[in-house]
């Protein structure tokens, strides 16, 4: 089974640049993405054979998570059950046989870090969520995550400390998070692996001279990580100021 997601920066956007072709090529089971800033009736991209399932923020043009499957789930719930982000699209869970799937989107603190607050409530409030859900059956959650967790994940390291996606408070959530029983599978498959990463400045000459951050993540219950296969960065990707990345796992 294989597992994309993707931040598209505005699915209308991306659709004008290649969207298309990398879903067809990719020729994956499920496509998660996230940021993008459309209600349904502003986008006609129907792939034959998915389901789809849109979580629209209710501020036009803003944040919005979409899920295509052509694995028909078990259910499917929007949101986590708070106000705020809710509002903002940033959560569609679907349960499968083996397993549950959250596509986030999580809040950015802002370049002054104005969110921090609202953040590290999101932060608790998902953890809590996906710690429920691990009762019934292990999750694997994906998607733009807003933080680089290690050194390793950002090009940058030293200049970039504290600054938002760098900070303190956002990569010891992620931390947290990881403790309480879940894998970080690309850096559990390439622990060592440097220079791979999923989001770079739209500045000039950056992604050229790859200048990024990994802030985009597939996550599993440490209950499910025999079952993953492989944690894909398609870095050459373009269409967006993310690139999509997969999740290969096993029947």
């Amino acid at each position: 089974m294989k597992i994309i997601s993707w931040n598209v920066a505005g699915i209308r956007a991306c659709l004008k640049k290649g969207l298309e072709d990398f879903f067809k090529d990719v020729s994956c089971d499920v496509f998660c993405m996230q940021e993008v800033k459309a209600m349904e009736e502003q986008f006609d991209f129907r792939p034959s054979g998915y389901e789809m399932y849109l979580f629209p923020a209710k501020k036009k043009g803003y944040s919005g998570t979409l899920i295509y499957t052509r694995i028909k789930p078990i259910s499917v719930k929007y949101g986590i059950d708070d106000v705020e982000y809710d509002d903002e699209g940033r959560n569609i869970t679907l349960e499968f046989d083996s397993f549950y799937l959250v596509n986030c989107y999580v809040p950015n603190v802002k370049r002054d870090l104005s969110r921090m607050d609202s953040r590290m409530r999101y932060e608790d409030l998902f953890l809590s969520y996906i710690k429920k859900l691990e009762k019934k059956k292990p999750v694997i959650f994906c998607g733009d995550m807003n933080v680089a967790h290690e050194e390793i994940d950002i090009k940058n390291a030293k200049s970039n400390i504290g600054n938002a996606g760098f900070t303190s408070e956002e990569r010891g959530k992620f931390s947290k998070l990881l403790e309480s029983g879940f894998i970080d599978t690309f850096r559990y498959l390439y622990p060592d692996t440097v220079d791979a990463y999923t989001w770079w400045s739209y500045m000039k000459g950056v992604r050229e001279r790859n200048i990024g951050w990994r802030i985009d993540y597939f996550v599993v219950s440490k209950s499910f990580i025999s079952k993953v296969e492989d944690s894909i960065i398609y870095s050459d990707i373009l269409g967006s100021d993310h690139c999509p990345i997969g999740l290969i796992v096993k029947e």
